[in-house]
């Protein structure tokens, strides 16, 4: 293959700040990208959905080259044996998701609306109590409310180990980026084994005084005698405390963000509260929580004619997907609530790998941008915005806002 003159850059200057004008320009270059580091990259919506639901994998075993040598030398054992049903293929991951499916029921779901709406006022009331009329809305709202949903969900009563579970959690998910440093590798592995300690002790406790709760059901679930041994169940746990809050920090205060920036659809939800189930599928499109999801091909796998060989890492780029004119429209840059197609978008995967808690996160966000929007009529941005400089979890360090 004759390498393009362009090259994806994660880290060229302002890339952090806006990185959708390098997705538009790696559309322009074509439906795959080869990447000089040794993996490849597919960013139109077409292509990324098909490798989503196609026959690749997730389990990093089946990588080689020089991503598979980099990863080996990085995580040592650890970037083989991974045992949540985000890094594991059919038939373990079918498995794993079926028992834990049944205990992530819809109407389980459904049914938290009433303490999320009393969580969320309780946020905001003490936004609205702040003596400046300011506030950061990262560390008042969009970071608090989902480690508190899942906490709650799971019947894990506030305690000390919160706190440090929040800060693990924020390491734990540097893990999902593509490219990482030997010092952050270090952090992260050190993260997930004291994670998964204090997760042990929480099971440990729950299982000898269990009740009405998640963790409970995860411990109980049970398919023709077949249970979650204390490893997968810790590792599933693990998941998602690490997935179920940080991705939802990203789409409050992402969504948020987009909100600010174009008051035009901010004064739509606000005249229009009932908008918000299909805002929220716009904003999850807009600016995806997670701007990656990466696959491994397990034979030659083609792309518009190009093959990527066996044993390739690739990354779908969600967030470019969610911006490709070839399927949204000339206006694919621009936020529209009431856009008609907004859920096509692939914020959430697809295929096998759907995101399990894609109806918690919905339900928060709905709840989340009905109610801030409403309480807040001058809600408005009151600083500069910083992003927290990563490729795959992007979002910003603070939001701050003034409430009027």
């Amino acid at each position: 293959m004759t390498q393009a003159t362009y090259v994806f850059d994660p880290f060229a200057p302002g890339y952090a700040d806006d990185p959708y004008p390098e997705y538009a320009r790696l559309r322009a270059d074509g439906r795959v990208h080869e990447h000089p580091l040794g993996f490849w990259v597919v960013s139109h919506h077409e292509e990324v959905s098909a490798l989503l639901r196609g026959p690749l994998s997730v389990e990093r075993r089946h990588m080689e080259g020089e991503m598979a040598e980099r990863d080996t030398e990085l995580f040592g054992e650890r970037a083989t044996r991974r045992l949540s049903m985000l890094h594991r293929d059919p038939p373990g991951h079918t498995r794993l998701r079926k028992l834990v499916s049944k205990a992530f029921t819809p109407r389980s779901i459904a049914a938290l609306e009433p303490e999320i709406v009393q969580m969320v006022d309780g946020l905001l009331d003490d936004m609205s109590a702040s003596p400046s009329g300011t506030a950061d809305l990262l560390e008042a709202l969009a970071f608090p409310l989902p480690f508190a949903v899942i906490s709650q969900m799971m019947g894990i009563p506030p305690g000390d180990d919160h706190t440090r579970m929040r800060e693990l959690t924020g390491l734990a998910v540097r893990s999902l980026e593509p490219v990482v440093d030997p010092d952050v590798a270090t952090q992260i592995l050190a993260a997930g084994q004291e994670l998964a300690a204090l997760c042990s002790d929480v099971v440990a406790r729950k299982r000898r005084e269990p009740g009405d709760d998640l963790l409970t059901a995860l411990i109980q679930a049970e398919d023709d005698g077949d249970v979650l041994g204390d490893e997968e169940l810790v590792a599933q746990v693990v998941l998602l405390y690490v997935a179920g809050h940080e991705t939802t920090v990203n789409l409050i205060a992402n969504g948020t963000l987009a909100l600010l920036r174009n008051p035009d659809q901010l004064a739509l939800l606000r005249s229009t509260p009932d908008l918000a189930d299909n805002a929220v599928e716009e904003l999850l499109r807009y600016d995806s929580p997670v701007q990656f999801s990466r696959r491994i091909t397990l034979e030659p796998y083609d792309v518009a004619g190009q093959t990527i060989p066996a044993g390739s890492f690739v990354m779908a780029s969600l967030a470019s997907a969610n911006r490709d004119e070839e399927h949204w429209g000339p206006d694919a840059d621009r936020l529209r609530l009431d856009r008609p197609d907004a859920r096509s978008h692939l914020s959430f995967g697809s295929g096998v790998h759907h995101c399990l808690g894609a109806a918690l996160a919905r339900l928060e966000g709905r709840i989340v941008f009905q109610r801030l929007v409403a309480r807040f009529p001058d809600l408005a941005l009151a600083g500069d915005i910083e992003w927290n400089g990563r490729i795959n979890l992007r979002g910003p360090v603070g939001l701050p806002v003034s409430m009027g």
